[in-house]
This record gives C-alpha cells, sequence and structure tokens, in this order.
C-alpha cells in the first residue's frame, strides 16, 4: 500500500520546489496530487499542473457530490478563497506513493481518509526573514503585485504554525530549508528509509 507524502510549510518556505524536485526523482517514484483551487491563477501557473482552478460552483458541485476529501477556506483581503482535495480517481496508494502540498488542517483530513499510516508529514521550516524576502520577490514578478495579501498570509503562518499548533499534530521532525539541494537530500533519505 502506497503513502502520501504532505509537505507542510508556511508561506514562501520552498515546498513548491522541494515539491518539483522530489517529484522529478526517479528512485522515489512520487505521484503528484494536484489540489483544487478558488483562487484567481497566479503569472506561470498552470491549471491542471499547479492546480485545479476551479469555480466556487464547481466547489459546490463537488461538495453535493460527497467528493471532497478536505476544504479549507481563506479569508483574504480580496474575499473567500477555498483550497480542497477532490475525491476524483487520481489517487490510487495501492499503485503507488504520492506527493502534495498542504496544510496541518488537510494533513489531518487526509489521515482520516485514508488512514494515519499512509501519511507522512515532511514540514518545511525557514527563518522569517527569508521567507519575506522569497515572498516579496516572487510577488514582485507579478502583473499586479498584492503586498496586503502578502503581508496577511505571513501573519496567519504565525499563529497557522505556532509550535503549540505543530504539537497538537504530533510534528516533530523539521527540514530546514536553507539550502534547497541539501534540504532535498535529507528529506530523500528519509523517505527512501519509510518507502
Amino acid at each position: 500500500m502506497g503513502k502520501i507524502i504532505c509537505l507542510i510549510g508556511k508561506s514562501s518556505a520552498g515546498k513548491d520546489s522541494l515539491f518539483r524536485l522530489l517529484q522529478q526523482d526517479g528512485q522515489l517514484d512520487l505521484h503528484p496530487i494536484i489540489t483544487y483551487t478558488t483562487r484567481p491563477i497566479r503569472q506561470h501557473e498552470q491549471d491542471g499542473a499547479d492546480y485545479h482552478f476551479i469555480t466556487r460552483e464547481e466547489l459546490h458541485t463537488f461538495e453535493q457530490a460527497g467528493k471532497l476529501i478536505e476544504k479549507r477556506t481563506y479569508q483574504t483581503v480580496h474575499g473567500e478563497w477555498h483550497y480542497c482535495t477532490v475525491d476524483d480517481g487520481s489517487i490510487r496508494l495501492s499503485e503507488g506513493n504520492y506527493l502534495v502540498i498542504t496544510t496541518l488542517q488537510a494533513y489531518e483530513s487526509l489521515k482520516r481518509f485514508f488512514g494515519s499510516n499512509q501519511v507522512i508529514p515532511i514540514y518545511i521550516k525557514v527563518p522569517d526573514v527569508t521567507r519575506l524576502e522569497r515572498a516579496i520577490a516572487r510577488e514582485k514578478q507579478q502583473q499586479q503585485p498584492n503586498y496586503e495579501e502578502l503581508c496577511r498570509r505571513f501573519l496567519a503562518d504565525q499563529a497557522d504554525f505556532s509550535p503549540e499548533q505543530l504539537a497538537s499534530h504530533a510534528i516533530t521532525k523539521e527540514y530546514e530549508n536553507n539550502c534547497l539541494r541539501e534540504c532535498y537530500q535529507q528529506i530523500k533519505n528519509d523517505l527512501m528509509a519509510m518507502l
């Protein structure tokens, strides 16, 4: 039976970069889980690769059909944005291991849905100043930078990933992402021993 590897961490911790490296590693052979969102697509994102970008109506249809594994709602400066994992038939643990970027709350929902033995948390940590620098650099590349939302996310992450929150979800191991290649190698080594 396969496992679901959950990359978890504050915004701009490097989860997307680590996801790409881990997913491309043939030795690990991890299949991506593409989650769904109602938020607007960012410059350089691709529908079906980064997220499945859906409307609120499509989200409601999934809810009515009982297809949501988990759902999160964020109050942003632009209104509510929803993120979710949908039971769309793409996650087949009998056929391999999967990789997803997610939150602590979604991690718990995945454990309830698939079983706690099937879900492995990988918590990515980066100094706050580094995260802020990365987030600002990324936001500058957008056609319409949204620094207000960047600040909201940064502050929300402080509460969402507090030591108490991590402990309540039994997250005991942290992977420092000060050097992408080193962090990737450490995660890969641990996964090779677990899978």
